[in-house]
């Protein structure tokens, strides 16, 4: 991620969230809100990690497990397991994360282009790494983790 001087002069304000042992951050301005676990509605012949749909006050939205989108193992869904409603593109999409922690402002000067690999993850998922004080907190490239082409797929489903 290259960055510009004026760039890193600015600081972004994420949600925090949790996968496993690590910490990812997505950008506030593209999160819409984060949900408790509901019912997903299972829908056929899609890629495994879109668990089917929900719906969202009356928008029906797909929902990705973000662990099955990573190659990390499933678990049980918890009491702290959130729905993480994000726009991506034109569309609504709910990740599936093990807990929502935190909300802070991120310093762009302080995130790093990120390594090939962080926690199992493949960098084109990534957008960086920031390092504040005693935590690492790998930013989400949310353009990536769900590719035009895929974006364009589940909004053609007829849901």
């Amino acid at each position: 991620m290259e960055q510009k001087a004026q760039d890193l002069d600015r600081e972004v304000k994420v949600i925090v969230f949790q996968l496993a042992t690590e910490e990812y951050g997505v950008e506030v301005s593209q999160v819409l809100s984060i949900e408790r676990v509901q019912k997903i509605t299972r829908v056929p012949r899609t890629p495994a990690f879109v668990k089917g749909v929900i719906n969202l006050r009356g928008v029906v939205t797909p929902i990705i497990d973000l662990r099955a989108r990573f190659g990390l193992p499933e678990v049980e869904y918890t009491d702290d397991t959130r729905i993480v409603v994000v726009a991506v593109g034109e569309m609504e999409v709910g990740l599936v994360v093990d807990a929502a922690n935190d909300v802070i402002d991120v310093p762009m000067s302080r995130v790093d282009p990120p390594p090939a690999v962080v926690g199992g993850v493949k960098a084109d998922y990534l957008r960086g790494v920031a390092k504040l004080d005693d935590r690492l907190l790998v930013l989400l490239n949310l353009d990536r983790v769900l590719s035009v082409q895929e974006v364009a797929e589940l909004g053609a489903m007829s849901w």
